[in-house]
């Protein structure tokens, strides 16, 4: 059985395999390194919360989120940014767990609601459906990318 906890400090070293994973799977180039270090910052700045999955002491998978603000409603809202759960741990439940407790989170912050993206072809889309999310096809995302930023 696993559980459920939010990361603290002495986790993150735990969470990061998980998070570099999580970044290969989108094509980036695995660096465990400075995956802890990404994280470790966010920490430290308490930028982000991360819940994470443990079974028998192994971590096994994560959720990241990061608030935001909406000008327009005037409340704060989360991003779930990230999500991953290991591939051997698939299809028993750690990921609707993970997005379970960042809901319960958000409810008892009193935050107006949690906003997530996803590749198309994502299967998870209708996990976050069955869990209460709604699928916004009102509007286009865009992304700016500044041609400054360096590795």
């Amino acid at each position: 059985m696993f559980k459920i906890i939010r990361a603290e400090r002495e986790h993150l070293e735990d969470v990061a395999p998980l998070f570099d994973a999580y970044r290969v799977f989108y094509k980036q180039e695995s660096d465990q390194d400075k995956a802890l270090e990404f994280l470790t910052e966010r920490f430290l700045n308490d930028e982000s919360v991360i819940y994470m999955a443990y079974e028998n002491e192994k971590a096994i998978g994560f959720t990241q989120l990061y608030t935001t603000f909406s000008s327009v409603s005037l409340k704060t809202a989360y991003i779930l940014n990230d999500i991953f759960v290991d591939p051997e741990h698939r299809k028993n439940g750690v990921g609707e767990a993970l997005l379970l407790q960042a809901q319960k989170l958000c409810t008892e912050k009193n935050f107006k609601g949690i906003s997530l993206e996803t590749a198309h072809d994502n299967p998870a889309q209708s996990l976050y459906e069955k869990l209460g999310w709604e699928k916004d096809a009102g509007y286009f995302h865009y992304f700016w990318t500044s041609k400054q930023v360096t590795n």
